[in-house]
Formats: C-alpha cells, structure tokens, sequence
C-alpha cells in the first residue's frame, strides 16, 4: 500500500463522511419511521372500527312531552296515590310473609323445604299485587314453560325491574344476583328466599363459584329453575348486547324468555332514567303494556365439542330473532363508560362507549382498565364533540411538544383529523399493550434509568435518559412526569410504580426507545472508533 504524503488527504476523494455513516449498522441508524412504537413490534398502527349508531342504554322518552302526556299525568295522580298505598302495603305483607318462611331455616345449601315454598306464595301473590299497582293489569303471554327437567335454566333480555318481579310470582325460580342487591331494604330478604346465587362480576373467583354453583343447582331437580339475565344489565330492549357466559358454561339446555315493553308515548325501559323517574312514570300511567314471550329449548351440541361462548351465541341470536333486533358488543363495561362520561358533564356520552364485549376480545382489556383510560382521557379536556386536540393530549400526559409526541398523536389519530376520539386513544393505547415486546421494553426502560443497580430510581436518572428525546425540558415538567410515575409520593420510582405506571399509560413507551434516544451518541461514538481504526 502506498504511503501518504503529508500533503496527500486522509481519505480518497470518493469518500464522504456521509459514506461513512450510511454504512453504520442499522441498530446504530436514527429511526425516521413515522411509528413510534416499530421498536416493540408494532408495525402499523391500529384499526378502529367506527362507532356504533346503536345506544342500548337511551331511554327514549326521559322527558314527559306533548299536552296529552301532561294532561294524563295529572288525571292520574289521585289514581297514583292509590298506586302507592298498594305498593308499599304489598311490599310489606310480602316481607313479612318472606320473614316467617326462612324463619329457623338454616341448612340454606339444600332445597327450600315444601312447607316454606307453599308460605312464599303469600309473597308471590303480593309480587304480582305490586305489577297491578303499576299499571300491568293484564300481561299477555305466548308460548309456555318448559318442564323444569328438560331446561333447567331460563335466560331473559332484561328491559326493567319489571321482570325480576313477574318471574318472581310466574316461576319462583333462584336468580344468579349482583351482592349489592342483598343490602336492598325488604328487597334483599325477598332475594334470599329465591336462594339466590350471588356474584361480584369484577372478581373472577366469586364468577367461577357461581358457575359451579349454577351447575350444583340444574343438576338437582330439587331446586327450582335457575334464571340469569345473560346481558348482565338493563337495556332499552331495542337490541340485545353481548352475553356472559354464566349461564352456558354448565353445559345444560336452556329455555330463552324474550320481554317486551309496547309504547307510545312513554319508554318503560331502566336505561338513562333514575328509578324514582321511572317509578312516577308508571304510577301515572292508566296502563302499561307488558308482553312475555317462551321461545323453544335450546339444546347444548351433541358432540360436546361445543364452546360456551358458540352456544351464548346461537342462544342470543334466537332471541333476537324472535324480537326483530340487532346483537351487539356492548356490554355492562359500556354502560360504565357511559356513566362516566355523563358524570363528567360530556355533552354526549354515547360517544364514550366502544362496544366492550369486542374491546375484551382483542386486546383482553378489562372493563377497570377501559376506565382507567376514559378518566385520563377526560382529563385532556374533550371539546363539546368528544374530541382532544393535540395541545390538550400533551397537557393530559405530562409531555411537552417533540417529534416524538408528535408522532404518538398522529399514531392515534388515524383519520388525520388533528383530533382523537376517545375509540381512537383507547385502541391505540390497548393495541401498543398487546405488542409481543411491550413487557420486555418496560422493563429494559426500567433498568436503562437505573433500576439495573438498584430496585429504585430518581428523578435526576429519569430527566437524563428521556431528555434527549425531548431537548429543552424544563426541571419543573420533569417533575410532572415524575409524579406521574410516583405512585406511592415517596420521591422515588420503585420498579411496581414504574411497570404500572408504563401499563395504565403505554403510549410513553416511545420515549423509552433507545435507539430513538441515544442514537447521537451511537453515531458519534461509531465515528471515532471508524478513525481510529483507520489510522
């Protein structure tokens, strides 16, 4: 090789300090990619089905409207005055006939003996007294019961509180319950005399003891039938939302029950209505249209093969069939969110809710966790159409504007609107948690920061490895972040803070990249060591 003279440049004309870099390797190159989230597996970003057209909670007459309205109500206030002395006497001779019946009744985990179920009818009577007095004179029925052996379980659409009380005096059967209702005055004892089978639904062990229970009890024709509202809720009957699966995972056929509610002038269905409305509503009215409907057994596959969720399936589009509606993924986590967004005064809640039955599905997200997002998305300060500007989803995470926030928003915002809904940050959000290396990325953030060399880091760790991804960041905003992070106030981020506050806020992964952040220092270092190894 011939020697360079000094005179002679270091490198051949043909080369270039752009030569150099461009031939770095790709671990060390700067990511342009337009998507923040490349580096945790995430190659595109999510697909957000539009919004339901469909409210299965709206109350479709909340205000009394129109002169004829106005005018019965009024005509029938003496009448609802009746109503009332009736309910309320009603209700008290059916709690106290309910009391002598499991008066000295302690083996509850047996049947109810003969004698206290013939006393209950005192309370069945008086149930059916209570619809009287609601203005449900006459209730039309078609089809019949089918024998308790052949279905030991019934399932109903539930519309109102009309319908725990009709099966209550039609079938007496034992109802699967949320705990809450034990604690209802007269109520909760009437429950008891049911043996109902209660059940938190954000516990998954209180829902497998039920599930076992629900089978205990369809495998003894001792028990009477064994009826669930698979829905879960109550609805404005006008579709039927997903099912849980209670009621199918035993295995055993099933007779589905579908009720209707004809109306004109007044909706008598327990969605967006308070229950002292909806009360004062029927007592007003000269009378209210209640149809009952027995469809035919559905049987469980023969092959056994079947899952539950196929057989809540076909269950479900039987019904709907029956009463000419849509299904729908809308679940009780919607009505959450529904609540949630009316609380905090949005001008339309209905926006807010996703269809969670289908949220669950693909990103195994939880109704709680759906929450946690609709609380810190309604901390950006929504506009009056359910949408947050860019400026507001900044001030929401603690950030402060950069490329990188920059190109989380625009990840989010998929219809380049220069807003996101609420759909579209909660499925972007849930889509980045389900990538294969969102975990592993955490927690390699984690011991990049510090946590390495101990189980803890500071405030000073966290400002120096994100700042390169955010120049100019104040001391002051740092702290925000650290806050943010700093679940238990102690001034430091443990590793469960810093996991959980990554998980209730997976879009900040981004700024933990570490090719995006310390790609400078790579090039920079790669360069020196090329030259020194030329020379």
């Amino acid at each position: 090789m011939a020697e360079n003279g000094i005179t002679d440049p270091l490198l051949p004309p043909s080369s270039s300090s752009d030569h150099i870099i461009l031939n770095l390797s790709e671990s060390q190159r700067p990511s342009d990619s337009p998507n923040p989230f490349q580096f945790i597996g995430c190659s595109e970003p999510p697909s957000v089905p539009p919004a339901s057209t469909v409210d299965p909670f709206r109350n479709g007459t909340q205000n009394v409207e129109g002169v004829y309205e106005w005018v019965k109500i009024v005509a029938c206030l003496p009448l609802a005055l009746v109503r009332v002395v009736v309910f309320g006497a009603c209700l008290m001779v059916g709690y106290l006939a309910t009391k002598f019946a499991l008066w000295g009744w302690k083996d509850k985990e047996n049947p109810m003996p003969t004698w206290r179920s013939r006393v209950m009818w005192v309370t069945r009577v008086c149930a059916r007294l209570i619809l009287f007095s609601f203005g449900y004179q006459w209730i039309k029925r078609r089809g019949k019961p089918a024998p308790r052996e052949i279905a030991p379980i019934i399932v109903s659409n539930h519309v109102s509180y009309i319908e725990p009380i009709f099966y209550f005096y039609e079938l007496f059967p034992t109802i699967v319950a949320s705990e809450s209702h034990d604690s209802i005055p007269c109520v909760g004892t009437i429950i008891r005399a049911m043996q109902v089978i209660y059940v938190n639904r954000f516990s998954p062990s209180s829902r497998r003891e039920a599930v076992n229970e629900i089978k205990r009890r369809a495998s003894c024709n001792g028990y009477p039938r064994v009826l669930l509202f698979p829905e879960g809720t109550t609805t404005n009957g006008r579709c039927l939302i997903s099912f849980q699966l209670g009621a199918f995972i035993p295995g055993y056929p099933i007779q589905p029950i579908i009720v209707r509610y004809p109306h004109v002038h007044f909706d008598q269905s327990w969605g967006s209505i308070s229950l002292g409305k909806l009360m004062f509503r029927m007592f007003t009215q000269f009378h209210n249209f209640f149809e009952v409907e027995y469809l035919p057994v559905v049987y469980p596959r023969d092959d056994k093969l079947e899952s539950a969720a196929h057989y809540a399936e076909r269950t479900g589009h039987a019904m709907a069939s029956a009463l000419n509606v849509v299904n729908t993924g809308h679940s009780y986590g919607d009505l959450m969110l529904h609540v949630k967004a009316q609380e905090a005064k949005q001008d339309n809640p209905s926006s807010y809710m996703v269809e969670m039955s289908r949220v669950e599905k693909l990103f195994k997200l939880s109704s709680t966790e759906a929450l946690d997002f609709l609380n810190r998305f309604l901390s950006m300060n929504p506009d009056p159409s359910g949408r947050v500007q860019y400026h507001n989803f900044l001030r929401g995470l603690k950030l402060k504007a950069c490329p990188v926030s920059e190109k989380i928003f625009a990840f989010l915002d998929v219809e380049t609107s220069g807003a996101i809904t609420f759909r579209q940050f909660l499925f972007g959000s849930a889509h980045v948690m389900k990538q294969p290396g969102f975990h592993h990325s955490c927690e390699s953030a984690f011991s990049s920061c510090g946590g390495a060399v101990k189980d803890y880091i500071i405030e000073k760790e966290l400002r120096d490895f994100i700042r390169p991804a955010i120049p100019g960041w104040k001391d002051d905003e740092v702290h925000e972040l650290l806050v943010l992070f700093d679940h238990d106030n102690d001034g430091r981020i443990g590793k469960d803070d810093f996991l959980s506050c990554l998980r209730r806020n997976p879009l900040l992964i981004a700024f933990f990249n570490p090719h995006q952040l310390h790609h400078h220092t790579d090039i920079g270092g790669s360069v020196v060591k090329f030259i020194h190894g030329f020379f």
